[in-house]
């Protein structure tokens, strides 16, 4: 494993949700379903590709009291990581 490796680093989840290729509001609809189901304390990953969704998943997670723990881009999107309030 590569110490400089970003996505090392990322938190561990026990569930995940890719929402690659939908666009705003489906990735946080979805996230929200997810989100809806876990227990609390639970970590949740969403893999998006919609351009918009870094600043959605802020906004949401401030909205809805779930920790965003961490954001990941890259080139082709990003992983989201919400921790269940």
């Amino acid at each position: 494993m590569n110490a400089s490796d970003p996505v090392a680093d990322l938190p561990a989840f026990q569930h995940d949700v890719d929402a690659s290729g939908l666009t705003c509001p489906l990735p946080i609809l979805r996230a929200k379903k997810a989100l809806a189901q876990m227990e609390s304390g639970q970590v949740l990953r969403v893999a998006t590709t919609d351009p918009k969704a870094v600043r959605d998943f802020q906004a949401f997670a401030r909205q809805s009291g779930n920790a965003l723990v961490a954001q990941h881009e890259s080139q082709g999107g990003a992983l989201h990581f919400l921790r269940r309030r």
